[in-house]
């Protein structure tokens, strides 16, 4: 049921998967004002994007100060984030979950075997994308209709996952995790989703 979404995975839920999270949404906007027939206040309608982490450390805590300049600096939103623990209703509720690395990946099965064809490392996930004929997907309609993008969004994850073939990621799929460091290495961070979420953006909103 729409809206299609999105669930983020790291290991904390302050650095990588806020980030990502924020990061798919601005993108979502962007890619929905370039439709003049689009409301950019639909995107949440569209799809939902939002993110936990594997540890509970952090519940409750705003994004990272590193990380939320990133997205402050690419446009997008920080306001009213907090941290949380993932839980398997997440999972449950989630068309596609992008995690930060493979042990995350592993873990959000574990909690839910089901899962698996819809969990990718975000790395991995962007590997992937160009290999789909977005062609052959169901098409969106102008404005978008919530309906037509969530029947898009779950045949891209299915197209996805035949691509995959039952392999494993890749050591490069992983994204590093930048806590306690420089700016430098959370800007990098940020490139690394970008060039995953704009493309997945560009194709559910083409």
């Amino acid at each position: 049921m729409p809206p299609f979404t999105v669930l983020h995975v790291c290991l904390g839920n302050i650095c990588r998967s806020p980030m990502a999270e924020r990061l798919l949404a601005l993108a979502v906007r962007e890619r929905l004002a370039r439709r003049p027939a689009a409301e950019v206040a639909d995107v949440d309608r569209l799809v939902h994007s939002h993110s936990a982490g594997t540890g509970g450390w952090h519940a409750g805590e705003e994004m990272n100060p590193p990380a939320a300049r990133q997205v402050r600096s690419r446009g997008g939103d920080v306001d009213d984030f907090g941290a949380r623990k993932l839980r398997s209703e997440h999972i449950d509720a989630a068309d596609l979950v992008l995690t930060a690395t493979a042990d995350q990946q592993e873990y959000v099965v574990a909690l839910r075997p089901d899962a698996a064809d819809r969990t990718f490392v975000l790395g991995e996930f962007g590997r992937l994308l160009p290999t789909v004929d977005a062609t052959a997907l169901p098409p969106v309609s102008d404005p978008p209709d919530p309906d037509a993008v969530y029947a898009r969004g779950s045949a891209l994850v299915a197209a996805v996952a035949a691509a995959r073939h039952g392999s494993s990621p890749l050591p490069g799929d992983d994204l590093d995790d930048p806590w306690g460091r420089g700016d430098q290495c959370f800007s990098r961070v940020a490139d690394e989703i970008e060039e995953a979420v704009q493309p997945l953006a560009a194709v559910l909103l083409p």
